[in-house]
């Protein structure tokens, strides 16, 4: 006779644990980078930012993979979000670069505030959904560029690089002083705007947008592993200005995508006529997100079918359509 196992309830409530355990290292990271600012260890104070922005990236996709993500669980990182990556970089960039005896402290208030509402936005419109793009500079980004600048201004790049066309001026002889204000400054802007940000690519080797992401991911593991002071800071900067460029460009272009389809990966699978039986709070969430027009930002237009996309999208990925359902036959009962 086969033996039934039976899974106890303990391994369940352990796996639901998890990810929000992760949640709450990143939640020590920040409290314990703001304490070891305020002992001016910055380069210490700089790894644990960058170490909870592990633990963050972690949370949410063991959440994924267990299928234990919840509506509490988005809550609960967004408002440690807040910690880790908009009060404490802000903080480390105040005792570290700025003036502690003047009015520099609206410059920690100004950065925090806009990773605040930045968080508060990405819960209403993002949170829990697959997306293509970040609606504005996500906060941990925006987090770790300032808090990993100390580890920069350290390193022989930062120091003995000389800058084109000058004469012979280094990066270190640059007025970082006034430059680290209009980086808070525009770190903040960046985190509130409209601005596109592309999330963490596609890992696969079956096209070449996957062949991409995947470079690009290993690329910065390995710089985040072997040159971790050299390359982290420029390489957030690079992304920083990435952004911020290509959205400019479109714009100039007037070729902007719709400023709401941009963000979903899968918008157009869903139907806006299904909130109606949604909860209230998730209704109105839906018909915040989706567009009112096409999703080619042409209002009125009438869109395709959903299951008509669904199908074409099967057929682009060489999956076979789902068939026709059959009718039942009628049975015979005779005369």
């Amino acid at each position: 006779m086969k033996r039934v196992r039976f899974r106890r309830p303990e391994v369940r409530r352990a796996v639901v644990l998890l990810p929000n355990g992760f949640t709450l290292f990143n939640l020590f990271c920040g409290i314990y980078a703001i304490v070891l600012a305020s002992r001016g260890r910055f380069g210490t104070a700089a790894f644990f930012v960058v170490l909870g922005g592990v633990a963050d990236s972690l949370d949410g996709r063991i959440a994924r993979a267990t299928g234990t993500g919840s509506r509490f669980g988005e809550e609960l990182d967004s408002l440690v979000d807040a910690i880790s990556f908009g009060l404490a970089p802000a903080l480390i960039m105040f005792f570290a670069a700025l003036k502690t005896d003047g009015n520099d402290w609206i410059y920690v208030f100004i950065f925090a505030s806009c990773a605040v509402i930045r968080l508060a936005r990405f819960n209403v419109e993002q949170a829990g959904r697959p997306k293509t793009h970040f609606h504005g500079l996500p906060s941990p980004a925006a987090g770790m560029t300032l808090a990993t600048y100390y580890w920069f201004s350290q390193t022989p790049l930062y120091t003995d690089t000389v800058i084109f066309f000058t004469h012979d001026r280094t990066i270190a002889e640059l007025p970082w002083h006034t430059i680290l204000r209009w980086l808070m400054v525009g770190l903040a802007y960046f985190m509130i705007s409209d601005v596109p940000y592309p999330a963490v690519p596609t890992v696969g080797y079956r096209s070449a947008r996957q062949i991409v992401g995947t470079s690009i991911v290993v690329g910065s593991v390995l710089g985040l592993i072997f040159l971790p002071r050299e390359f982290i800071f420029p390489a957030l900067v690079a992304y920083v200005l990435f952004g911020a460029v290509k959205w400019a460009a479109l714009g100039f272009l007037d070729i902007v995508p719709d400023r709401r389809s941009v963000f979903l990966e899968e918008e157009a699978d869903v139907d806006p006529t299904l909130a109606d039986n949604l909860p209230e709070h998730e209704a109105a969430t839906m018909r915040e997100v989706m567009p009112t027009g096409s999703l080619n930002g042409e209002a009125g237009e009438v869109q395709e079918p959903t299951n008509r996309r669904r199908r074409r999208r099967r057929r682009h990925r060489g999956e076979r359509p789902n068939p026709p359902p059959s009718h039942p036959k009628h049975e015979d009962r005779g005369t």
